[in-house]
């Protein structure tokens, strides 16, 4: 059976994490992309640390379109280092995870 991710990306704006999820559905990269929002993000940037608004996408796919789904994030975002991290849905909805697989086909 096909394995499916999920893959979160934070973003700097709502309108960038729309772009980045609206184009990777229409690509057929990933079957959906939540947006959500605001979330607050706690890290060191440079030696600097940061306390920053962003904005979370949680995107569903299969595992073997990570590399593709990363590439395209790094062309469409504007952070040097994306955030961009996988985990694997170990149990699901069967007919959900039909749906993830069937919107993701062919596509790599």
């Amino acid at each position: 059976m096909t394995k499916t991710i999920v893959i979160f990306v934070t973003a700097s704006s709502t309108e960038e994490a729309r772009k980045i999820g609206q184009t990777l559905v229409e690509e057929g990269k990933v079957a959906c992309c939540n947006i959500v929002q605001p979330i607050e993000s706690i890290f060191k940037w440079q030696g600097k640390l940061n306390v920053e608004r962003e904005v979370l996408m949680i995107m569903k796919t299969r595992e073997e379109l990570f590399n593709t789904v990363e590439k395209r994030v790094k062309e469409l975002h504007s952070y040097e280092v994306p955030e961009i991290i996988a985990v694997p849905i170990i149990h699901g909805s069967k007919s959900y995870l039909d749906w993830v697989i069937k919107e993701t086909e062919s596509k790599i």
